[in-house]
Order: structure tokens, then C-alpha cells, then sequence
């Protein structure tokens, strides 16, 4: 039996694999524990410095597999802890890294599977993507955080328009909304974001890591907290040998030799 999620570590770039293609990656109780583990897993590595989330097959995620949702147990505190126990695992694993997290779309993105890639940091989408908040469309609210993600992405009114009709957006769509970075021709979409991916590898982590912090801290405070905040982070980075070798590599016009210290 092949393995649902595939995982790989090339140039301090991770790619994790959904690899359910016959059911367009719509995932299992397993899956989600093993994406969830992997997520940890490459923010504890050295040799990891960005994180690349793809499916397999021509599509990223279909969403939770129908027959896992037959199979739980029909009384509310089951369904609840369904979701917090199981299906959130993926959303704390991300909230929880240090590392940028970009999702390479291919193919559909539906449901929690549109969820997974909001989430993420960035969003890398081929021409054949389709997204969709599909839970209207069963008579259920957005499970897995995209009512949290998406207003924050395309502001209120367009997500509430996207959540309450279940529409589908194109790739070149989803980047006109602010959904998307970019949209690539679907044979170009991996070199393209494993590309990405290593210019920001290429970077100094720590410089990396704070940056990420500070965008998302910030968004929950005022400014004057958060300029107190990023002065704190300066004052530790301009300490750092990184930022020294970084200093060195800008006057000798080269690349710098980052380490993460």
C-alpha cells in the first residue's frame, strides 16, 4: 500500500507529500496525525529552513474523506472532538512553527483542503487550481479555520460572500483576491515554488524566523507594542553571526554563508 503522505528534504527545503490521488487527497484520521507530525518534525530540523505542503496527482485536497465522517461517532461531543482533537492538529502544528510554510496548489482545494492552504504563509498556485469553501454546500460552517483565515486574506465582506455561496475561485482568481501569490502553469509549479523556497532557505534564518513572528504578532497588537517588540528582536539579531557574516557578504558583493546563529 503506498503511503499517504510522502516527505522528502532537498537544498534545506522539506516538501510534504498528500498522496491519496485516487481520492484527491482527501485525507484520513492517519494522514492528518503524520502531517501534523511532519510539520513538527521539520521545525525541529537544522537542515530544514522552509517547509513546502503539495498533493499528489493533480490535486492538492479534496477535504476529510466522506466515509472517516460516517464512521464518527453521531453525538455532538464526538463531532467536536473530531475536529479539535484530530483535524486541528495540522492548523496548531503551522501556528506553532518558525519556519515559512508555503503551500504549492495543484488541481482542487475544497473544503478543510482550501483551509490547509490558508493556513500557510504563502500560497503557490497552478493554473488548474480550483478553491472552494464548500461546507455551505452540506449544510456545515468552515471546520478547519477558514472563517479565522480567510476574512484576514480577502477582508470580510469577499469571504463572507466565498463562505455563504461555496463558489469556486480559479487560480488566477485566487491571486487577484489575495487568496494566491502567484499562479504558474501546472508543469512549472514545483520547480517554481522548490525555486522560491531556497531564495527564502538561502536567507538568514533567525532574520527569517523574526520576520515571520513579527508579521503575525503584529496583526493582534497596536503599533506602539509592536515597534517595542521589533526593536527587542534588532537588538538580538545585530548580536548574532549572521547578521555579521550577512554585513561581510553585502560589502564583498557575494552570497552570505548563513548557520542560524
Amino acid at each position: 500500500m503506498n503511503e499517504e503522505i510522502l516527505y522528502s528534504v532537498k537544498n534545506r527545503v522539506a516538501t510534504i507529500t498528500l498522496n491519496r490521488p485516487e481520492r484527491k487527497n482527501a485525507f484520513t484520521f492517519t494522514m492528518i496525525h503524520r502531517w501534523a507530525d511532519l510539520l513538527v518534525e521539520a521545525n525541529l530540523d537544522d537542515n530544514v529552513r522552509v517547509i513546502v505542503v503539495t498533493g499528489a496527482g493533480g490535486a492538492f485536497c479534496a477535504g476529510v474523506d466522506l466515509d472517516v465522517l460516517a464512521a464518527i461517532d453521531p453525538s455532538a461531543l464526538s463531532r467536536r472532538d473530531f475536529l479539535t482533537d484530530e483535524i486541528h492538529r495540522v492548523a496548531r502544528a503551522v501556528e506553532a512553527s518558525d519556519k515559512p510554510i508555503i503551500a504549492a496548489v495543484p488541481g482542487v482545494a475544497i473544503g478543510a483542503g482550501m483551509d490547509m492552504t490558508l493556513m500557510c504563509d504563502m500560497r503557490i498556485v497552478a493554473e488548474s487550481a480550483r478553491f472552494a469553501e464548500s461546507y455551505i454546500n452540506l449544510g456545515l460552517v468552515p471546520g478547519d479555520g477558514g472563517a479565522y483565515y480567510l476574512p484576514r486574506l480577502v477582508g470580510v465582506a469577499k469571504a463572507l460572500e466565498l463562505l455563504l455561496t461555496g463558489d469556486t475561485v480559479t487560480g488566477a482568481e485566487a491571486v487577484v483576491l489575495g487568496i494566491a501569490n502567484t499562479v504558474v502553469p501546472d508543469d512549472e509549479l514545483m520547480e517554481y515554488t522548490q525555486a522560491l523556497a531556497e531564495r527564502i532557505a538561502a536567507k538568514a534564518p533567525i532574520a527569517v524566523k523574526l520576520i515571520r513572528r513579527s508579521v503575525y504578532q503584529s496583526q493582534d497588537i497596536d503599533l506602539r507594542t509592536s515597534l517595542d517588540l521589533i526593536a527587542s528582536h534588532m537588538g538580538i539579531i545585530m548580536t548574532t553571526a549572521d547578521h555579521k557574516e550577512a554585513m561581510t557578504a553585502f560589502r564583498e558583493k557575494r552570497a552570505g554563508d548563513f548557520v542560524g546563529k
